[in-house]
């Protein structure tokens, strides 16, 4: 928004102070805002500051209305006392969006001169801040939808967009609070008319006798509860010598006739006090046709003959239109009120037929109630539109009388078009919040895409389809719905057809190519396609117009989403605004995919590359497997080695360095460089090579920890010729490997002793283990990524782990790597997983597998040397 177009406010501010000063001189505005305070809209508003909250991701959501001062009126992770809270207009960092009428965005406030100062900020509640202005329908700014955060981030244009939005709900639902308020005091002051004019009911039940008055008929005739016997003769009791016998008579005929009773008559009270009444009713008759009871209301007309026909006073008098039909339909009386209402002045209405002023009223509403009203004998309420001449919407309250049917009525127009903006505004962001929670809860952001249609339609479309590039750059239809159920085949047709006969200038390339949004009559689109499938299936489902609004990521355009309306819908602005959100929403969404995955590929590549294929011994079997997490870009720090030492013996290497990124994965390619030297160039044993790399660390400054277990297969003549191993190995606070015997029974090497990480002292000794290994036995090095579970513990996973080797000891070894990785993460780890194994061969080789002249390194181990595992 420009200048030009700022709603009542002005430019650029230089402070929060000047704001304040602008605010305060703007008497105009602060009349407006007060007009919207303490309005019945908290739970509303609270829920908007919610909304803003979890839509934009912000700790903190605010909505404060500003006259003279900031009054918080609702709020989202604020201090306890915040929300009623009055604050001075030069202390709230809102004052500044509210006097220049729009959006401010404050990455950083400790940048914001204007906002550096604020009690907010020196407390250190708020370090960004996004605020937007509150416009009434006049114009005015009356107050600040904003959220925060308590350090610096950035703010996107969705987020103003959104907030933009938020701000318009928070003005309409305060501006139906303050419709509904004045609403109900019209409806309260024309009940006090009404109870003005004295009007008390009767109901006289001709087969049981029993009479019924209300409470105010009761009073008319001097009773009060107790002494009203409910009788007829209570009733003659009460009415004067004179009359009675007139009124009896025209009870009576009424009885016969089953016809209608009227009477005015005077009522003699205990004390002498005479009053007159005017009684007016009806006979009713039973399912066999005779009488069955009288109903009727009556009036005191006392003071009406004293002092002119009072009712009509009253009724002239009230804020609410009311006129009375008698029982052909006729108006027998117009107020003032109603003149307005209706457009028609009492001397043009009196005596016509209410079905041929008003035709309209036929075959709807007006005349099902009132028909019913008449029926029934029993009072209606209602709202109802009225089309031309009057276009308006009313609140229509009537009850049946003897005499016909009175009706009083308002206009609420005004409030249901607040209303129903206020309901559209409401589905809109809940649109946005649903299509927000969807594409963030996909594991597959272009799947997500796939299913906007289905969100969009009806409620901002009559059909869509969404078109995704692919990697190629080729543009493909992903998705598509048709709210019709019958025109959906038509729609999947049309959209595995229409992308092969487009041509560039068609509406969904202009928005490919330009990343803007492009609207279009489908009768021009239809003349750009050339004769064939596509051309006809775009007839048939003849659309009037559609809409192609770009899917945007930061520095292309991903896709399209393309919105057709059927004839007679013309898309709102506000609708086409969200439609844009949810198209930007889906684009940032398959941005963020795209960009994910290009950067594990990066990082699994990178980490695939410092791992090598193991070597072929002739004794031996080795088999590796590495598995990254699957997160976002989760690669780390575990490896394997296997390798010759010089002397001839096998070596085989398991590690992981603290951490799960790619500092972790480049640490790990350092720590295997360096184990790897030290162990082929000195041939040392496990527990010696272990204690060189730590001392290489610390001389590095490497700044790392990590786990590793190293174990050498060494074996002498002797042992070759009785077809065993022995397997020296250290560990260093890593996971103990697991043996699989030659009978398939599996061995967890209990004696182990876990010495410290690598990396954190480089003094530690390193205690070596020995066990001796028959041919054909497996040894399983493993990282702990394979058996930890969020939901489980490391002993339940290992029991796992072993329970599955028993069931596979049998499997060729890569077999078996396959199947325990399937077995356990199902390819999708929640940490990296590597594995390392190697399966001794079950006959005689020509070499050992210590074939130097080193063959049993001269170590003495601080634990003796376990027994073979069984």
């Amino acid at each position: 928004m420009d200048d030009t177009t700022r709603p009542h406010g002005t430019g650029p501010v230089a402070s929060t102070r000047a704001a304040a000063e602008v605010l305060q001189a703007d008497r105009s505005r602060t009349r407006a805002a007060r007009r919207l305070r303490l309005r019945d809209a908290s739970a509303a508003l609270d829920r908007l500051a919610e909304l803003a909250a979890r839509l934009l991701g912000a700790p903190i959501a605010q909505i404060s209305l500003l006259d003279d001062v900031e009054v918080v009126v609702a709020g989202a992770g604020l201090p306890p006392g915040t929300v009623g809270r009055e604050a001075p207009l030069d202390a709230t960092a809102c004052a500044v969006p509210a006097a220049e009428g729009l959006p401010v965005v404050v990455p950083d406030v400790h940048a914001e001169p204007r906002a550096a100062d604020l009690p907010q900020v020196r407390a250190g509640i708020v370090g960004s801040y996004l605020g937007a202005p509150m416009v009434d329908s006049d114009g005015f700014v009356v107050g600040v939808v904003c959220v925060a955060a308590p350090t610096p981030r950035p703010w996107s244009d969705t987020d103003v967009a959104t907030l933009r939005q938020l701000a318009a709900a928070a003005v309409t639902e305060l501006e139906l609070a303050a419709l509904r308020t004045a609403y109900e005091g019209d409806r309260l002051r024309y009940g006090l008319a009404i109870d003005a004019a004295g009007i008390g009911t009767f109901d006289w039940d001709l087969r049981t006798g029993e009479l019924t008055w209300d409470d105010r008929l009761i009073e008319m005739f001097g009773y009060d509860a107790e002494s009203f016997s409910g009788t007829i003769e209570a009733f003659n009791d009460r009415v004067h010598p004179d009359d009675l016998p007139r009124v009896t008579d025209a009870l009576q005929a009424s009885i016969v006739a089953l016809g209608d009773y009227e009477a005015e008559y005077r009522v003699v009270w205990p004390d002498g006090e005479t009053r007159w009444v005017q009684a007016r009713g009806r006979t009713l008759r039973d399912g066999d046709g005779g009488a069955a009871r009288v109903l009727g209301a009556a009036y005191d007309t006392t003071a009406e003959r004293a002092a002119g026909l009072r009712v009509t006073r009253v009724l002239e008098a009230m804020p609410a239109g009311f006129y009375s039909l008698d029982r052909q339909w006729r108006f027998t009386h117009v107020n003032a009120e109603a003149e307005r209402l209706l457009g028609r002045g009492r001397d043009d209405l009196l005596g016509q037929e209410l079905w041929t002023a008003f035709p309209a009223a036929l075959d709807g509403a007006f005349e099902t109630h009132y028909r019913e009203a008449v029926r029934t004998g029993k009072p209606v309420q209602f709202d109802a539109h009225y089309p031309a001449p009057l276009h308006g919407w009313y609140e229509v309250r009537a009850w049946p009388s003897p005499e016909g049917l009175s009706v009083y009525f308002l206009e609420v127009t005004e409030r249901r078009r607040v209303q129903d903006r206020a309901e559209r505004g409401a589905q809109r962001l809940a649109l946005l919040a649903q299509v927000s929670a969807e594409l963030a809860g996909a594991l597959d952001a272009q799947t997500a895409t796939a299913h906007l249609p289905r969100l969009v339609v009806p409620a901002l479309a009559d059909w869509c389809i969404v078109t995704v590039v692919d990697p190629d750059g080729r543009p493909r239809d992903v998705g598509h719905w048709h709210a019709d159920p019958a025109a959906r085949p038509l729609v999947e047709r049309y959209a595995g057809t229409r992308i092969d006969a487009m041509p560039v200038t068609a509406p969904l390339m202009r928005a490919l190519l330009t990343g803007e949004a492009v609207m279009e009559r489908t009768r021009a689109v239809i003349d750009l396609l050339p004769e064939g499938e596509a051309r006809d299936l775009l007839t048939a489902l003849a659309p009037e117009s559609a809409v192609a609004l770009p899917l945007r990521g930061r520095d292309r355009t991903l896709g399209v989403m393309t919105l057709y309306f059927r004839r007679g819908w013309a898309p709102r602005e506000e609708d086409l605004a969200t439609a844009q959100d949810v198209a930007d929403r889906a684009g940032l969404a398959l941005d963020n995919a795209r960009l994910y995955g290009q950067q594990q590929a990066l990082a699994e590549g990178l980490q695939r590359s410092l791992l090598t294929e193991p070597p072929e011994p002739d004794h031996a079997e080795i088999a590796v497997r590495y598995l990254p997490a699957a997160e976002a870009a989760r690669v780390g720090g575990d490896w394997y080695d296997a390798f010759l030492q010089p002397g001839g013996a096998t070596m085989l290497v398991i590690g992981d360095v603290v951490g799960h990124d790619t500092e972790a994965a480049a640490a790990m390619g350092q720590l295997r460089g360096l184990l790897r030297g030290i162990a082929t160039y000195s041939d040392a044993g496990p527990g010696e090579v272990l204690r060189g790399l730590d001392a290489s660390m610390a001389l590095l400054q490497t700044h790392v920890m990590a786990t590793a277990t190293v174990a050498r297969f060494e074996q002498t003549p002797d042992e070759r010729d009785r077809g065993v191993t022995r397997m020296r190995w250290a560990n260093a606070g890593h996971l103990p490997p697991l043996v699989i015997n030659p009978d398939g029974s599996v061995a967890e090497l209990a004696s182990w002793r876990g010495d410290l990480l690598l990396g954190v002292d480089p003094e530690a000794r390193r205690v070596e283990s020995v066990v001796t290994l028959d041919r054909g036995a497996t040894v399983l090095l493993f990282t702990d990524g394979l058996i930890e579970r969020r939901d489980a513990d490391l002993d339940a996973g290992m029991a796992r782990l072993r329970e599955a080797l028993r069931e596979l000891a049998e499997r060729p070894l890569d077999e078996v790597l396959d199947e325990v990785l399937d077995r356990l993460v199902d390819g999708r780890p929640e940490d990296d997983v590597a594995l390392v194994a190697v399966r001794l061969h079950r006959q005689d080789r020509p070499r050992p597998l210590d074939a130097g002249p080193n063959r049993v390194p001269d170590v003495v181990p601080d634990d003796p040397a376990s027994p073979a595992p069984r």
